[in-house]
C-alpha cells in the first residue's frame, strides 16, 4: 500500500474540486456532504491499510518515501514532491482523516438548510488536503504548501458568515498572526539550508537527509545558529499551534460553524505546530536552550489560558481557552524532550476534544432550534434575544439530550485526566517527563508544578461547563423547553465513536509502572514510535534513579489535584449556586480581568495594531495623497494649464492671425532699430 500513499491528499482535493466547482449546480445537500464526507473516509480507509503493512515491520524498516516528481532544482538544491511514511506520519494520517471523516458527517446534519452549503464541505475538503499535505511532505518546503494552506482554509472556514462582521474580523485575525508566525517558519528554512550547505555542504530540506547529517552537528552549534533556527520554527509553531505570544486568534475563531472548531481546536491545524518540532526532533534536541523556551512557553500557556477559561460563559469559549491550554500541555512534553509524550496527547486531545466541540456544537443546534420554535409564538418574542451559546441561558439540558450530556460527560471526565480515561494517561505521562526528565534540571520542579496547577484548574472549568449546561433547573424560557430536544442520529454519532475512544484511546500507551502491574503490558505507542524519535532521544524518565514510588506519588497526586477541582466545581455550581455571584460582587476587578481575558487583546491593539493602524493611515492619507497623488496631479495640473493658457493662441480667426503676424514683424524691427 506505500505506492499508493499519493492517493490520501488525492481523495480530499478530488472533492474539493467537484464541490467548489459543481456544487452550487448540484444543490443537493445528501450529495454534496456525502462526497465530501466519503472523500475523506477514503483516506482514512488507505491511511488504515498503510498503518497495518507498517505495524507488520521490524522497527528499522518503518520508514518509506514516494517522490511522484522533481518540483524544483537548482544547482545543488532539489526539491521533490515527495511523501514520507514512518510511525509518526501514519499516527498524524489516522488522526487527521478519523477525526476528520466524523466532523465530514457531523457537518451534513449540522449544516442542513446552509445557504452555502457547497462552499463549506469545499473548504473543509480543502482543508484536510492541506493538512494531509503538510503531514506527507518529505520536505520543509512542502511541509510549508501544506502549513500555508491550512492558514488559508482557516481564514476561510472561520469567516464562513462573512455576512456578520464578528466572523469577518475573526477570520482576518487568524490570517493575520498566523503570517507573523509563517515569517519565523520561513527564516528557519532560509537559515538551516545556509547553515548546511555553507558549512557541511549538505543541500538539502529533505527531513530523512537531514536526520541522517544531524551527527555533524556538535554541541557547539547549539549556542550559535542551531538555538536561531529551532527558535525560527517555534515562532511559526507559536502562530500555527496558538501559544504566547501569538494565542489571541484561536479563541476568535469559534465564529466559524461548530465543526469547523473542531476541526481546527482539535484534529488539524493547531496540532501542526506540535508535529513540526516532533517530526524535527533531530534539531531540537540539539538545542537545548530552544528546548527550555519551547518548555516554559508550554507551561506558561498552559496554566494562563486554563484561568481564563474559568470565567468564560460562552460554551465555545471555555472550549477554545481549553485547547489554548492542552496545546500547552504539547509543548512542555516537547521541551522537555518527552516527543512521544506529546505526540500521544496530541492524538488522545483530538478524541475528546472532537467529542466536546462537536457536543457544544449539538447543545448549540438544539438552543437554536428551541428558541426559533418559540419566537413563533408572540408571547415569546423576546427568544431571539436569548444567546445559544451563553450556559447561563441552560441548565438541565441532560433531560432532552441524553445522548449529548453522555458522550459530553465521558470526555470531559477524559479531559479532567481522571483514570482509565485516555486524558489520564497521556497527560500524567507529559506530567510525569516534566518532572523527573534531567534536561533542564530544578527548573523542571517549576514546569511540573505549573501544568498540575492547569490541571486542576482544567477540571474546574471543564466541570463548571458541565453542571451550568446540563444539571440544575432549565433556565430556558418554558415555550423554548418543550421544543427542546435530542440532535439527529448523523449528529450524535459521531459523538458516541469519539465518546469511546475518549475512553479507550490511552490504553496504548500504558505508562511503565501501570503496564507491568497488569501482567507486564508493553507501551505499544511507545514502542511504535521509536524509531522516529531515535536521533532525538533524551534520556528517559523513568530510569533508575528515580523510584516507582515517587512516580506512584506523582500520580496520585495529579489525579487529587483534578478531583479537587472537580468537587469544588459541583460545590459552587450544584450545592451552593449562589456563591460564584457572590465571588464576582466581592471580587469584581479580579473577575472583569480574569473575564476580559487579562486584556491582552487590548493591550496587542494599543502596542501593535492601533500603531500599524495609524501608520497605515498615514502612508494613506498623508504619503499617498499629499506626496504620491500630489506629483501626479501636479504633474497634470501644470500640463492642464499650460495647454488651456496656449489654446488662446489658436483662435481659428484670420484677422487675429494677421494682427500677430503684424505684431511679431514690428517687434523684429524695432529689435533692429534700437539695438
Amino acid at each position: 500500500m506505500f505506492e499508493y500513499v499519493w492517493l490520501i491528499p488525492l481523495f480530499p482535493l478530488i472533492g474539493f474540486a467537484i464541490n467548489g466547482l459543481l456544487g452550487k449546480k448540484i444543490k443537493n445537500e445528501k450529495i454534496i456532504g456525502g462526497l465530501g464526507t466519503v472523500m475523506v473516509v477514503c483516506s482514512f480507509i488507505v491511511s488504515a491499510l498503510i498503518l497495518l503493512q507498517l505495524l507488520g515491520l521490524p522497527g528499522e524498516e518503518r520508514h518509506f518515501e514516494k517522490t511522484l516528481f522533481t518540483w524544483i532544482q537548482s544547482g545543488n538544491f532539489k526539491a521533490d514532491i515527495g511523501f514520507l511514511i514512518d510511525p509518526l506520519s501514519v499516527i498524524m494520517l489516522m488522526v487527521v482523516t478519523g477525526v476528520g471523516s466524523l466532523i465530514h458527517l457531523y457537518s451534513i446534519g449540522y449544516m442542513h438548510g446552509e445557504e452555502g452549503f457547497y462552499r463549506y464541505f469545499a473548504y473543509l475538503n480543502l482543508f484536510t488536503f492541506s493538512m494531509l499535505l503538510l503531514v506527507l511532505g518529505n520536505n520543509l518546503l512542502l511541509m510549508f504548501v501544506g502549513w500555508e494552506g491550512v492558514g488559508l482554509c482557516s481564514y476561510l472556514l472561520i469567516g464562513y458568515y462573512f455576512h456578520k462582521k464578528s466572523a469577518g474580523d475573526a477570520g482576518k485575525k487568524a490570517f493575520v498572526v498566523n503570517r507573523i508566525g509563517d515569517f519565523g517558519f520561513l527564516l528557519g528554512i532560509f537559515t538551516l539550508f545556509w547553515y548546511f550547505g555553507t558549512k557541511f555542504n549538505v543541500w538539502t530540506i529533505n527531513f530523512h537527509e537531514l536526520a541522517l547529517q544531524s551527527h555533524l552537528l556538535s554541541t557547539e552549534a547549539t549556542f550559535g545558529v542551531i538555538t536561531l533556527v529551532t527558535l525560527f520554527f517555534f515562532i511559526g509553531a507559536t502562530g500555527k499551534s496558538a501559544q504566547i505570544p501569538l494565542y489571541t486568534w484561536l479563541p476568535d475563531a469559534m465564529e466559524g460553524p461548530t465543526p469547523v472548531s473542531a476541526l481546527i481546536h482539535a484534529a488539524t491545524m493547531v496540532t501542526a505546530g506540535v508535529y513540526m518540532i516532533a517530526r524535527m526532533n533531530f534539531l531540537y534536541i540539539k538545542a537545548p536552550q530552544t528546548l527550555m523556551v519551547v518548555a516554559i512557553v508550554g507551561a506558561a500557556t498552559a496554566i494562563f489560558a486554563a484561568t481564563i477559561g474559568t470565567a468564560q460563559n460562552d460554551i465555545k469559549r471555555v472550549l477554545a481557552y481549553s485547547t489554548v491550554s492542552q496545546l500547552g500541555y504539547m509543548f512542555l512534553a516537547m521541551g522537555v524532550g518527552a516527543f512521544t509524550a506529546g505526540i500521544f496527547h496530541l492524538m488522545t486531545h483530538a478524541f475528546f476534544k472532537a467529542c466536546l466541540f462537536l457536543g457544544s456544537g449539538s447543545v448549540i443546534h438544539g438552543m437554536h432550534y428551541a428558541l426559533h420554535h418559540a419566537d413563533h409564538h408572540e408571547h415569546c418574542a423576546h427568544a431571539a434575544d436569548v444567546d445559544p451559546q451563553d450556559m447561563r441561558n441552560m441548565g438541565g439540558l441532560r433531560k432532552q439530550m441524553p445522548w449529548t450530556f453522555l458522550t459530553f460527560l465521558l470526555a470531559t471526565i477524559a479531559i479532567a485526566g481522571i483514570p482509565g480515561f485516555a486524558g489520564f494517561f497521556s497527560k500524567d505521562e507529559i506530567l510525569w517527563q516534566a518532572f523527573a526528565n534531567p534536561l533542564h534540571g530544578d527548573l523542571n520542579y517549576v514546569l511540573w508544578g505549573l501544568g498540575a496547577v492547569a490541571a486542576g484548574l482544567t477540571a474546574f472549568y471543564m466541570f463548571r461547563l458541565v453542571f451550568m449546561t446540563f444539571f440544575g433547573e432549565s433556565r430556558l424560557i418554558p415555550e423554548a423547553k418543550k421544543h427542546l430536544h435530542e440532535s439527529h442520529i448523523v449528529i450524535v454519532l459521531p459523538l458516541v465513536v469519539l465518546a469511546i475512544l475518549s475512553v479507550v484511546g490511552g490504553w496504548i500507551g500504558l505508562p511503565k509502572l501501570i503496564g507491568e502491574r497488569l501482567g507486564n503490558i508493553p507501551n505499544y505507542f511507545e514502542h511504535f514510535l521509536e524509531p522516529v524519535f531515535a536521533n532525538g532521544h533524551v534520556a528517559a524518565a523513568e530510569g533508575a534513579h528515580l523510584s516507582a514510588t515517587l512516580e506512584w506519588g506523582l500520580m496520585g497526586t495529579s489525579v487529587l489535584i483534578a478531583v479537587v477541582g472537580i468537587s469544588i466545581a459541583y460545590a459552587l455550581y450544584i450545592i451552593a449556586p449562589t456563591v460564584p455571584a457572590r465571588f464576582v460582587a466581592r471580587f469584581p476587578r479580579l473577575y472583569q480581568l480574569v473575564y476580559n481575558k487579562w486584556y491582552v487583546d487590548e493591550i496587542y491593539d494599543f502596542l501593535f495594531v492601533n500603531p500599524c493602524k495609524a501608520f497605515g493611515n498615514f502612508l494613506w492619507k498623508g504619503f499617498d495623497v499629499v506626496v504620491v497623488d500630489g506629483l501626479v496631479n501636479g504633474t497634470a495640473f501644470v500640463v492642464k494649464n499650460t495647454g488651456g493658457g496656449m489654446r488662446y493662441l489658436q483662435t481659428g480667426l484670420v484677422h487675429n492671425y494677421a494682427m500677430t503676424m503684424v505684431l511679431g514683424v514690428v517687434v523684429i524691427v524695432g529689435v533692429y532699430i534700437f539695438r
